[in-house]
């Protein structure tokens, strides 16, 4: 079965299939080298993006990461800080009724407008689709981490590393696997919400649970 034939349901035990699937999968499809990715297109609030052509700016680095290709912070969806742990005892949103809601630009729930301030903010279901199909993703290495060149149709790019995804105590699926939190809930599958999944022989969007810890790539009009 391919990875695209593949969503994550609504418990742990399906995100971590996703990233045994993408371990298998790297095995196969080795990584090619390319040139850095585009420079910066300007600064907002002190952090830098890249403008594809898209309807929004997207960072060029993760929350809490200092280059592209840095891993950055994890986060539980809706929550805006890190922890040692991610277990739905914990989580402050999964299977929580009163978050179900998009939380784009809202600093109690949005990790990348509490962090990083500014017009920052997680980037939507929406604006996740429009980087999977207006974009040529190309699955390459930089500076030693595995991961995406997502070029814009103006040929501008970012990188995504395969940062994989943290429950309890635990990284599972780095150099193998990325899923990137949107700001959109899943409101058909209880405590679950979009995100960008993807793996060197895939990339679109899936349902991911709530109570992991994923990297967030903010975006800005």
């Amino acid at each position: 079965m391919s990875a695209n034939q593949i969503r994550a349901q609504v418990n742990h035990r399906s995100v971590k299939l996703l990233i045994i699937v993408a371990l298998l999968l790297s095995t196969a499809l080795p990584s090619k080298a390319l040139e850095p990715v585009s420079t910066a297109s300007g600064t907002i609030n002190g952090h830098e993006y890249v403008d594809l052509g898209l309807s929004v700016k997207w960072a060029t680095c993760n929350v809490g990461a200092n280059n592209p290709e840095d891993y950055g912070d994890y986060y539980a969806w809706g929550e805006i800080t890190t922890k040692s742990t991610y277990t739905e005892e914990n989580s402050k949103t999964y299977n929580n009724s009163s978050s179900d809601f998009d939380i784009a630009g809202n600093s109690k729930y949005d990790a990348a407008r509490y962090n990083w301030g500014g017009s920052w903010r997680m980037p939507t279901k929406a604006e996740m689709e429009e980087l999977v199909n207006k974009c040529t993703w190309t699955w390459t290495t930089q500076d030693g981490h595995n991961g995406y060149r997502v070029s814009g149709t103006n040929g501008y790019s970012i990188f995504l590393p395969a940062a994989g995804g943290r429950y309890e105590s635990s990284l599972d699926g780095d150099g193998s696997a990325g899923i990137y939190c949107s700001s959109t809930p899943d409101e058909s599958l209880a405590g679950t919400a979009y995100g960008l999944y993807f793996d060197s022989g895939y990339h679109g969007l899936d349902c991911g649970n709530c109570l992991w810890g994923f990297p967030v790539r903010p975006v800005s009009k």
